[in-house]
């Protein structure tokens, strides 16, 4: 007997869609976050005009123009110049560069060692934790700018540049990370997956790179953002008190630094609203991708 094969088409059957995963999910709804979209687009394009700075413009951020001292906005200087006849617009973007590196390089370094010391003391436990936590205790028990601020006065006459307020940050501000894996790593590693590893003879350092890491990574991506608002946020404060990146170095710090002087705050809002204002927009753009990213990776939106 012939078998006639179906020919109709609304009885042909498909394939059920591919299930996506945890990550492919929360990208697709990071990137139906309108305000963190925006916020990544302001960003990447102000990191752009602030790193390719040297090539969009030739003006020289260093030399004092007597001739040109405060003079206010106008076609020939968009944002004015300064209280030293410096380009305020250039200078925003020679500013971008100093601030949004050092904001990158002490979040990387921070993560690093954040990430190293809690998921170690979390895994191991035991004496190892105990060592580890009374030395994160220790860093954390130092005020932070007031630490800062006198490392950074000690070393800055013998190494000096933006180097070592980098490396003052960054060696102060990797205590929190570290109680925030380790506080991770204790829980994920009760979980069926980890002891299996374990119990089959998996090296520690390959259980915690493979299994442990992954599961707390968006736990250190949301506090990434949270951090590199925040190390800005310090440049920014110690160079407007004058211990953050040298004078001579643009930085949006060091621009607003020049507020200090009353004639300047009172009629001169040209000097220091704009550096005033790009930080806060830069703030507030970290913090909405912040939040953009956290509402991404929340469990509940997977269902």
């Amino acid at each position: 007997m012939e078998v006639v094969p179906n020919k109709d088409p609304q009885l042909k059957t498909t394939k059920p869609p591919k299930s996506m995963s945890p990550w492919a999910m929360a990208r697709r709804k990071f990137m139906k976050n309108k305000l963190a979209m925006i916020s990544l687009i302001y960003l990447i394009i102000l990191a752009i005009l602030s790193f390719l700075a040297p090539y969009i413009t030739t003006v020289d951020i260093s030399r004092v123009n007597i001739g040109q001292m405060k003079l206010p906005p106008s076609s020939e200087h968009w944002f004015g110049t300064d209280t030293s006849g410096r380009d305020v617009f250039v200078r925003l973007l020679y500013g971008g560069r100093v601030s949004l590196f050092v904001g990158i390089s002490c979040t990387m370094i921070i993560l690093f060692l954040g990430v190293i010391v809690g998921a170690i003391a979390g895994f191991f436990g035991g004496i190892v934790d105990s060592m580890l936590m009374r030395f994160t205790d220790f860093v954390l028990n130092f005020p932070f700018l007031v630490f800062v601020i006198v490392l950074n006065a000690i070393l800055f006459g013998k190494v000096g540049g933006v180097g070592v307020l980098i490396g003052v940050i960054s060696l102060l501000g990797w205590g929190g990370v570290a109680r925030l894996v380790r506080s991770k790593i204790l829980s994920e590693k009760e979980n069926e997956y980890v002891l299996a590893a374990t119990s089959i003879g998996g090296r520690p350092n390959k259980v915690i790179m493979k299994h442990l890491l992954p599961n707390v990574l968006t736990t250190v991506i949301v506090q990434a953002t949270i951090l590199f608002a925040n190390m800005i946020v310090a440049e920014s404060a110690l160079s407007y008190l004058g211990f953050g990146v040298p004078q001579e170095v643009p930085s949006w710090g060091n621009m607003l630094s020049a507020s200090q002087q009353p004639e300047v705050l009172q009629d001169m809002p040209w000097i220091w609203v704009p550096p005033a204002v790009i930080l806060v927009f830069t703030i507030l753009a970290i913090n909405f991708i912040g939040e953009g990213v956290k509402d991404a990776f929340n469990p509940k939106s997977f269902r």
